[in-house]
């Protein structure tokens, strides 16, 4: 008996952590969004034309070319931004093509490979998200501009206009989602329950006229490809313990989706001035400490 409930207890910790990550199943293989890892599978069957002691590693070969095959196909399918995918960037530029190729060729093994009675192999291979195949992927004029006061400031309580000439509140004194009596914020969160929103490698948030307050035009490059510009999560309390935000991060609500492939946010203005005051304090944007909570 304690046994069996150990066996369900253990399927029930299995089925939440499996509920809880932020998994983009593409054929061939997925993209895990917590992680920032691509994964694929590879099988490759054995040549009955070599000898019998060559078959084996012949077809862990094989298995390697089909595992890098299904990489690229499941990295061509990647949101880079609301509008474009990676295969979309790739159809235009020979030299991102040739770029992409070869980061994709140095997976790693995951584990062990899986020999079959039939004398199949079966292989799963990964690779990250951020790093090389960001640094592929990304225009080299990237970021780097100035913010600009996009929104009209608001005030942070009543949502109203603020007055001219009266100086805004810090980012330490709005306190939405954030812990009571702490100081300046460490990062920001994005509540996207419900919206269905869609993972991106290059994502934005907008106000609600269309201007952009947080992408693109204004992170800093070297972070962008060294952790990538968005972290994803299910769970807000999660995000709030993740080292990309942590300790402190603003938290607020996206009003709606945006772009072709939704994943652009927007929020209302209140929110945006939030956030453009805070980030005026702490250069929490510029370092893409920043965290979408998705379905």
């Amino acid at each position: 008996m304690k046994r069996i409930l150990f066996t369900i207890l253990m399927i029930g910790v299995f089925a939440f952590c499996m509920n809880a990550q932020v998994v983009q199943q593409i054929a061939g293989g997925n993209v895990d969004w917590n992680t920032q890892v691509i994964r694929a599978t590879g099988i490759g069957a054995p040549n009955p034309n070599l000898p019998l002691t060559a078959q084996r590693a012949g077809a862990l070969r094989a298995a390697k070319i089909n595992a890098a095959r299904n990489l690229l196909e499941i990295v061509k399918g990647i949101n880079l931004t609301s509008e474009t995918t990676v295969e979309n960037a790739m159809l235009v530029n020979d030299v991102i093509v040739t770029r992409v190729e070869g980061v994709v060729r140095n997976f790693n093994i995951v584990g062990e490979p899986r020999y079959m009675s039939t004398g199949d192999v079966e292989i799963t291979v990964e690779m990250p998200l951020t790093g090389d195949l960001l640094n592929t992927v990304l225009p080299e004029q990237f970021g780097g501009a100035a913010p600009t006061a996009a929104t009209p400031a608001v005030c942070p309580v009543c949502g109203r206009p603020w007055p001219a000439g009266m100086p805004y509140p810090s980012g330490g004194t709005m306190q939405t989602g954030a812990a009571s009596g702490a100081g300046v914020f460490t990062g920001l969160i994005v509540d996207a329950k419900g919206l269905g929103l869609r993972p991106a490698m290059a994502p934005k948030i907008l106000d609600e006229n269309g201007n952009e307050i947080y992408g693109s035009r204004y992170v800093s490059r070297e972070w962008a490809v060294k952790i990538g510009m968005v972290g994803y999560e299910k769970d807000v309390n999660r995000a709030r313990t993740n080292d990309r935000v942590t300790n402190n991060p603003l938290i607020v609500r996206a009003t709606k989706v945006d772009g072709p492939n939704q994943a652009d946010l927007v929020v209302s203005a209140m929110d945006a001035s939030r956030i453009q005051a805070a980030a005026a304090n702490m250069n929490f944007l510029d370092k893409c400490k920043v965290m979408f909570i998705v379905d």
